[in-house]
């Protein structure tokens, strides 16, 4: 009897350690909110600088962030620098970040926003008619959607934090690394 509660036991802590080894780490990072199973997504576009049409099934087979601002929104201008930095980092392989204004404001606004930031690794993207807010029930901004290689959103950010914490680039360098597989 003895023997089988030693061996019950000895199994049950080769199970939970394994199991724990890998299971991957919630990051405690304020604001963000990660799906159980993520939602489909479909029609989603919005234009560029030069006033094209781009779909966000475009960036699928890449890991997308989709990140709503506008030029009057202070929280936006504290993290727009980070969030320039993130896309700048060597570590991900397929990392796309995709700033869409949806102040309705013009485009001579945005490039001075980018200009006095420094925001030299983004691109400038727009949604005038403010659909994709609706679409995606925004209360506010910036928030920042999370799409996997799929085109699927698998989490999200409501309002600012700093994408250079260390924490939330180690959580998305793992994700990155298993959509990769």
């Amino acid at each position: 009897m003895k023997l089988l509660t030693i061996k019950f036991i000895s199994i049950f802590i080769y199970l939970i350690s394994t199991n724990l080894s890998y299971a991957i780490k919630q990051p405690n990072i304020k604001n963000l909110l990660i799906y159980d199973k993520p939602k489909k997504v479909e029609n989603i576009t919005f234009r560029n600088i030069e006033n094209n049409v781009v779909n966000l099934s475009d960036y699928n087979n890449s890991l997308t962030i989709i990140n709503f601002w506008a030029t009057w929104c202070k929280p936006c201008l504290d993290e727009m620098p980070s969030l320039n930095k993130l896309q700048a980092n060597k570590k991900f392989k397929s990392l796309k970040i995709i700033p869409i204004n949806v102040g309705q404001e013009g485009v001579s606004k945005s490039v001075i926003f980018f200009d006095k930031l420094n925001i030299d690794n983004l691109e400038i993207f727009f949604d005038e008619t403010v659909n994709l807010p609706k679409k995606f029930s925004l209360r506010g901004l910036p928030t920042s959607i999370l799409f996997n290689k799929n085109g699927d959103e698998f989490a999200r950010i409501i309002g600012a934090i700093d994408f250079s914490d260390d924490q939330f680039i180690e959580w998305l360098l793992s994700y990155e690394q298993r959509q990769l597989k």
